[in-house]
């Protein structure tokens, strides 16, 4: 907009005059659209009635042609090639970001092959694009040794330095689409600084027959691989299972066991093993059973659920194992 608004308006009842704000003179502007308005005759009338508003204006509009944007420096074919020339897989940018890579994978519980992904591989050539992103092999027999004794030797520092008293929590378990066993060994301890830590030192596939002895072999094995030094530990809880009680007795330490698990043994022969208890269990795994496996059926229930008022929720059969999943 012309500075000469500075000092004048547009009239109220006529878009073609303008008030000088000075004199209250009416100055025409020139046209009839506002296509073909100008600022002519309202300068003209600025100069000769009002000078000093004048040499205002004329200052002004001065001071905004001295104005120049900055100029950008047209960047070299050199600089232009930096920016798209890839780090090398060896250098140390590389070798940092591919370091946090494999933490986030560690961490976040990714596979590998979320390099080979569409959309992560553009997350990364938009953030970096001079970065290449490694493969799915390398990952896995480079970068996630490398991390591993990192960790390791971080693990083996505190043990040996951090404890003056150390516990266990144990247990074989197979996961939901495995049949393959695995042994974990967890230690807790309270540091110098009287906070607690807990390290997950194993979670290995466990073979052949769980017998006492098997496990207690698998248990020294553990804790010499760690350095463990057999007095500081204070107990290691495990569940009720005979071989896993056995198997800390013959490692000549003391056993705890789980209080869970023995209030679920506890609630099992007391509670679930009545018959009225068992017969209504039966009957409600039936009704669960016939939903979860019906589409059908659900696309019915849900409108009920609405208009009873209750929380639409799909129905979740109970865990055997978990008694509190079959209270709740």
């Amino acid at each position: 907009m012309s500075a000469a608004w500075r000092y004048f308006t547009i009239s109220d009842k006529e878009a073609r005059i303008a008030i000088c704000k000075t004199c209250s003179a009416d100055i025409s502007r020139g046209g009839v659209t506002s296509k073909t308005f100008s600022t002519s005759g309202l300068l003209h009338h600025l100069k000769s009635k009002h000078p000093d508003q004048y040499t205002e204006y004329d200052e002004i509009t001065s001071a905004q042609k001295k104005k120049v944007l900055p100029s950008t420096p047209t960047p070299s074919v050199a600089d232009l090639f930096e920016k798209i020339k890839k780090f090398p897989s060896d250098g140390p940018k590389a070798k940092g970001i591919t370091r946090k890579l494999m933490e986030c994978i560690a961490m976040d519980d990714q596979p590998f092959s979320v390099v080979q992904d569409v959309g992560f591989r553009r997350l990364i050539e938009h953030i970096e694009p001079r970065y290449s992103l490694p493969s799915r092999r390398h990952l896995a027999d480079v970068c996630l040794p490398e991390l591993y004794n990192v960790v390791a030797n971080h693990i083996h520092e505190l043990l040996a330095t951090d404890i003056t008293a150390i516990s266990f929590t144990t247990d074989i378990w197979s996961s939901d689409v495995s049949i393959t066993s695995m042994l974990s060994l967890t230690a807790q301890w309270i540091n110098k600084d009287f906070k607690l830590q807990k390290i997950l030192l194993h979670s290995q596939e466990f073979r052949g027959s769980h017998t006492a002895q098997s496990i207690s072999l698998t248990f020294a094995n553990m804790f010499d691989t760690w350095h463990i030094d057999r007095p500081k530990v204070h107990a290691i809880v495990s569940d009720n299972a005979i071989n896993m009680t056995k198997a800390i007795e013959e490692c000549n330490l003391s056993g705890i066991r789980c209080m869970a698990h023995t209030l679920q043994l506890a609630v099992n022969e007391g509670v679930l093993a009545q018959r009225s208890v068992k017969d209504l269990l039966a009957i409600s795994r039936k009704i669960v059973g016939h939903f979860k496996h019906s589409q059908l059926a659900y696309s019915r229930i849900e409108p009920i659920q609405d208009e009873l008022g209750v929380t639409t929720k799909r129905f979740q059969q109970d865990v055997s194992t978990r008694w509190n999943s079959t209270y709740y």
